[in-house]
């Protein structure tokens, strides 16, 4: 073996010099262990999401919840029962307060319908009104059909750890899909390390300004797991805007049929 130019002792050189393909070859295992690296980071990222995001939904879910609508000089608390079923199904019915009484809000999959029964009629919600708001809070009609896209309309990069409140949290950014019919232009997520719930999430638009932040509280059991009881949206354009989401009762896996999120059952459901 000839002396190396890239050793500084000979005696190195000749007991443990390797040659030019030897050193081309360990570089390229190199090369590829990084990559496998950063793969593996992006599923974890991914199953971290999947996992919070199974987490609060389960196979089926039933809930009683109450939404305080919190404006500057003015606040309204909605009361409602929701009922939904993996990713695809989900009915909203409003029990109070009387003006909006009986309103049922049906999805199945991307498509969302509204049964007012003060006019006695069924109105199909159209895309263009999916970024209005929701019952006049600051959720909107897109927050209830796209609920599934943090996990399927998204890549997901995770950033690191951060605390938020005094909880160790995994930070992830999501970057929608090319693709993807979605609202958001990027979404980060603080997802905590010992629960994987969602505890945090910023949305920005298209032009990457901060539009809202959700903020998640109150973690104690309902059914068969612990999670967030309370949830705040607040908006960041205008100031003393919020929306507070309380789940009072929250059940879990319970057996739902298909048939059970229909247009016929939005009218008959108490």
């Amino acid at each position: 073996m000839g002396k190396c130019k890239l050793c500084y002792n000979e005696k190195i050189n000749r007991r443990f010099c390797l040659d030019i393909p030897m050193r081309k070859l360990i570089l390229s295992l190199l090369l590829l262990a990084g990559l496998h690296g950063i793969q593996a980071q992006e599923r974890s990222a991914s199953d971290i999401i999947r996992k919070a995001d199974e987490k609060t939904r389960g196979l089926t879910s039933q809930a009683i919840m109450t939404m305080t609508v919190v404006r500057p000089d003015w606040s309204r608390t909605i009361s409602m029962k929701s009922w939904s079923k993996g990713r695809e199904y989900s009915l909203v019915l409003i029990t109070a307060p009387a003006k909006e009484r009986g309103q049922v809000f049906l999805k199945i999959k991307t498509e969302m319908w509204n049964w007012v029964p003060s006019i006695d009629k069924t109105i199909k919600i159209p895309p263009s009104m999916m970024l209005q708001s929701w019952m006049g809070s600051d959720f909107t009609n897109d927050d209830l059909v796209r609920q599934s896209s943090i996990v399927v309309d998204y890549t997901h990069q995770l950033l690191g750890r951060e605390k938020v409140r005094e909880v160790e949290c995994y930070k992830i950014e999501l970057v929608p899909l090319p693709d993807a019919g979605v609202v958001w232009g990027k979404v980060i997520m603080w997802v905590t390390v010992g629960g994987l719930d969602q505890w945090m999430t910023e949305f920005y638009d298209d032009e990457n300004l901060l539009v809202t932040v959700s903020n998640s509280y109150d973690i104690r059991k309902l059914g068969d797991r612990e999670i967030p009881t309370r949830l705040e949206m607040i908006p960041q354009n205008k100031k003393g805007l919020k929306t507070i989401l309380k789940i009072e009762e929250m059940h879990f896996n319970a057996k739902i049929d298909d048939s059970f999120f229909s247009q016929q059952n939005m009218k008959k459901i108490r």
